[in-house]
């Protein structure tokens, strides 16, 4: 047996796994998904995407990736015709298939870091007080893995459900649709067709393939363990429309019934289910893909903070409390859609009526928003409070954008409405204890705004990274008891997994490497989630903080300006360690540089997080002149400037404005030549004391943010300049450190890691000595 540890396992890497494992490492958990089969599917099963799922994904930035997949406004309920447009911005239903759900699900998901190990299959899993262990077959033999917490993500058939003994009542299927994807025929296009023996539906693609689905009257339903046969739709389908389909070739043939189960408990102690693992039911109306998907959203953010204890108590029970609740509502709706749908001559009488009652607006968008899950509500108290955060086009401090875009950072959001500074000034500060875990934005509640539902009655909005609105609101106390329902005060840092026993298996790439420091002690990434730029990192004191901060779970843009070679080196040794990074070339003090840079930067961070936040910025390209004031030239006086201090404040400048969040990092690199003579390096020296005053005087203009900003001067550190290969040299320059040595770039690289991360979070405004006591004197 392996041993294997990390924080989530979950079984299953189907659409409803995959955006759990996405959202778990949105939160900061590490996860490993185990997956059965060898490939992904093949198979279009579920093929449309509701509303509010297309909300979700836009809330990831995930749209941009799936394209525009043909949509219709018109669905059904049980088969009669229903008008599903409700307001927002994806009204009606969306059609893509499962197989591409799935590929964007899990491309996003690996990107982020989540494992994905396949050929994997769960034989065992014993819960213990601090832990569950799963046991599973893999291509290398036997693996026990380790984990605080196992999600059961594997469908209708689950074994994680069955291996951990959850009660699953309901009733199994009395009728049945059979389904096939079938090439070479040429029958009508059917929707929802009644004819004397059965149901019949049929719809020809744009690659020639028909779909078909069939239902008798009179068929009963199989105990099915196995697909049924072709030969047995080809037979029903005669029966039914009588027209022979015979001479088609199969490509998909299954069949699904009217079977309506769920769990009595989405959660027993440490394992979780999601999905058809929680529930059974008709896929009908497309509701089955939709309401799974719905689950790891809701629980996703939960889970990610309880396994870092920086959950509230209660929070994770709080994912039964609420999507229990809403998979009841809709296997009810589904059950009454199957009695319409496959229910023979005898419902004939109701059909009528329902159709009826579906002429009434009311009814139509009542039942619209019951199959779009739009009209989730999880609480009480303010019409807002518990339900999606209406979409609006708005304007906020640092620039228009929308109220799914704000929801990028899967990070809890204070959104300030308020027109009064000084209620939003103590609104603010009610928020502050946590500063760490709640961004606060202020939004402009525009008349359009407003008519898109958001609302003028309420001071400020707490919205849940999920999406749902926590608190609606005007006083700091009912926020303050909002807020700790919901978040913890602040972060711990991360630094362990279950036990301290290394991954003994080769990591797939985009996964997360722990961080060991210089006396062995294994720590987990404390910048895990975040994302980090670093300026002129393709070798250097750079390469060895882009090492550092991706060491510690951030992903890291590598910035070069010539040697693509050097930064394709960084970059892959970051990888081949566990980490990410990516490379960006900008040439720095040029016309255009800041908007190169960004371009590259933005560019990157969508394709692997669906977002362009920026956390950590570290300011540490720069050139020294290395000539006497005398025969300094004003061409070489200019360049030093362009690229050591006016680049750094361009690159705030853009950064703030639309990149970094409230709480984030700046880390500028300055020099030791700021408190140590060097008449060969005045014009440098300059350039590195204005980079100082950019954190003095930025700290107080940020300070409202929560963004702190610091300075480091190096001393004398090593790099590749001949001269530290000069043994003599090397002994006089390390008589100048009270340590009696160089520095090394790692030296810096451990300063620059404490800047980015929680700890540093009450110092701004420094300037930190990094030279080895050089500057002592």
């Amino acid at each position: 047996m392996t041993a294997v540890d990390t924080q989530v396992i979950v079984v299953g890497a189907g659409p409803v796994g995959l955006l759990l494992a996405a959202e778990l490492r949105l939160g900061g958990a590490e996860v490993t998904v185990l997956e059965e089969r060898a490939t992904p599917t093949d198979e279009s099963r579920a093929s449309t995407l509701h509303a509010r799922t297309m909300e979700l994904l836009d809330q990831r930035g995930l749209l941009g990736e799936l394209g525009t997949p043909p949509h219709e406004p018109r669905g059904h309920f049980g088969g009669i015709p229903l008008d599903l447009t409700l307001p927002g911005p994806y009204p009606g239903q969306w059609k893509v298939p499962q197989v591409r759900t799935e590929e964007l699900l899990g491309s996003w998901a690996q990107r982020l870091g989540a494992r994905l190990l396949r050929r994997h299959r769960v034989r065992g899993l014993t819960q213990h007080p601090g832990h569950v262990t799963v046991e599973a077959e893999s291509p290398d033999g036997p693996l026990r893995m380790t984990a605080r917490y196992v999600v059961g993500c594997d469908g209708e058939k689950s074994t994680v459900r069955d291996l951990g003994s959850f009660d699953f009542p309901g009733t199994s299927a009395q009728r049945e649709l059979l389904r096939a994807d079938v090439a070479g025929i040429d029958v009508p296009d059917r929707r929802f067709q009644r004819l004397p023996g059965g149901l019949a539906i049929a719809a020809r693609r744009a690659d020639g393939v028909t779909r078909v689905m069939v239902h008798a009257y009179d068929h009963i339903a199989q105990q099915r363990t196995t697909a049924p046969e072709f030969a047995e739709v080809v037979e029903i389908w005669r029966s039914v429309t009588g027209e022979d389909i015979a001479h088609g070739t199969p490509l998909w043939v299954n069949s699904f019934g009217d079977a309506s189960r769920q769990v009595t408990r989405y959660r027993d102690r440490r394992v979780l289910l999601a999905g058809d693992a929680a529930h059974q039911q008709l896929p009908v109306g497309g509701q089955a893909l939709n309401l799974g998907l719905q689950d790891a959203a809701n629980l996703g953010w939960k889970l990610a903070a309880t396994v870092q204890d920086r959950a509230p108590d209660g929070l994770l029970d709080t994912y039964h409390d609420e999507r229990h609740a809403v998979g009841r509502r809709v296997l009810s709706n589904i059950q009454a859609q199957a009695r319409l749908l496959l229910g023979g001559p005898e419902v004939e009488g109701l059909r009528t009526v329902v159709a009826e009652l579906i002429g009434q607006e009311d009814v139509r968008r009542h039942l619209a928003g019951m199959i779009s899950g739009l009209d989730i509500r999880y609480g009480t108290g303010h019409p807002l409070e518990g339900a999606r955060l209406p979409y609006a086009e708005v304007a906020t401090d640092t620039g228009p954008t929308s109220t799914l875009a704000l929801l990028r950072s899967a990070r809890p959001q204070l959104l300030l409405l308020t027109g009064d500074p000084g209620q939003a000034e103590r609104l603010r500060r009610a928020c502050a204890p946590w500063q760490d875990t709640v961004d606060t934005v202020t939004v402009a509640v525009t008349e359009k705004a407003a008519a898109s539902g958001l609302p003028t009655d309420a001071a400020a909005l707490l919205v849940r990274p999920d999406g749902y609105v926590a608190w609606a609101g005007q006083d700091e106390q009912s926020l303050t008891a909002a807020i700790g329902r919901w978040c913890a005060p602040r972060a711990p840092r991360l630094d362990h997994r279950l036990d301290h026993r290394p991954d003994p298996r080769p990591r797939a790439p985009h996964t997360i490497a722990p961080h060991t420091d210089r006396t062995g002690r294994f720590t987990m990434g404390q910048l895990t989630g975040k994302t980090a730029l670093v300026t002129g990192a393709s070798r250097g004191i750079g390469r060895a903080i882009a090492e550092r901060l991706a060491s510690d779970g951030a992903l890291v843009c590598v910035h070069y300006s010539k040697s693509e070679d050097e930064a394709c080196d960084v970059v892959e040794g970051i990888e081949k360690n566990g980490g990410r990074a990516f490379k960006v070339c900008a040439h720095l003090g040029t016309t255009g540089d800041v908007h190169d840079l960004f371009l590259g930067l933005e560019t990157g961070l969508k394709e692997r997080t669906g977002s362009t936040q920026l956390d950590i910025l570290v300011n540490n390209a720069g050139i020294m002149g290395g000539v006497q004031p005398q025969d300094t030239m004003p061409v070489q006086f200019d360049r030093l400037f362009a690229v050591n201090a006016k680049a750094p404040f361009f690159i705030i400048q853009r950064a703030l404005s639309k990149n970094i969040p409230d709480g984030g990092r700046i880390i500028n690199i300055s020099s030791g030549l700021t408190r140590f003579a060097n008449p060969d390096e005045i014009a440098y020296a300059m350039t590195k004391g204005a980079v100082e005053m950019l954190a003095l005087h930025y700290a107080k203009f940020l300070g409202p943010r929560n963004i702190t900003i610091n300075s480091v001067a190096p001393g004398i550190t090593r790099n590749s300049n001949p001269v530290f290969e000069n043994a003599e040299a090397v002994k006089h320059m390390s008589a100048l450190s009270t340590f009696n040595r160089v520095g090394e770039p790692e030296d810096i690289a451990d300063v620059v890691a404490f800047l980015a991360s929680d700890d540093a979070r009450w110092v701004t405004g420094s300037f930190v000595d990094a030279s080895g006591g050089t500057l002592l004197g």
